[in-house]
């Protein structure tokens, strides 16, 4: 049996609209991460010098390290909270983790109605070293196997930059 790459995603997410939107009560974003996740993000962000709940002050120079015209001096400084940084990565594996499959899914219907679909059940989990790897579990994992077939495998890759969080996907599975 052939595999190949099945499907590609990508998304990026506003760090700061995704703080704002993580910090509202009762927000769905509460449940949409594991507890690993949520362990992994807050150990990730404590190691790099944050204490628990404590954002920091940043100043971002722009998209790409690019610097804003020289009349307008350097860019303000804001507040960031280290946590939700990782997290809105791991967000970002998310929904490029749906958009890969969807790919893969070109001109069927989708296998899980988009208000049913358990954003806990798409992980994005780190190994000791700190790469990341996407882990699927209940329905989606079975709808997974279903649709591209057990062999389904899920390459990521994250980052974080001045106001940004990235995640790119790349789905290979049997038949592509």
């Amino acid at each position: 049996m052939t595999t190949g790459v099945r499907g590609v995603g990508v998304d990026i997410v506003d760090l700061g609209a995704f703080a704002a939107s993580l910090a509202e009560p009762g927000t769905r974003l509460t449940r949409a991460f594991s507890a690993t996740e949520r362990r992994q993000c807050r150990e990730r962000a404590e190691s790099r010098g944050a204490r628990p709940g404590e954002a920091t002050v940043s100043s971002s120079s722009g998209a790409s390290g690019t610097s804003a015209p020289a009349t307008s001096g350097p860019a303000p400084a804001r507040r960031e909270d280290p946590l939700a940084r990782h997290l809105a990565a791991r967000w970002a594996a998310k929904e490029a983790v749906v958009k890969a499959w969807s790919a893969a899914l070109y001109g069927e219907p989708p296998p899980i109605a988009p208000d049913l679909l358990r954003w806990s059940e798409i992980e994005t989990v780190c190994d000791n070293w700190g790469r990341p790897s996407v882990r699927l579990g209940g329905e989606v994992a079975r709808q997974v196997a279903a649709t591209i077939g057990e062999g389904a495998r899920w390459n990521v890759s994250l980052s974080h930059d001045g106001g940004s969080a990235i995640a790119f996907v790349v789905l290979e599975g049997p038949g592509g």
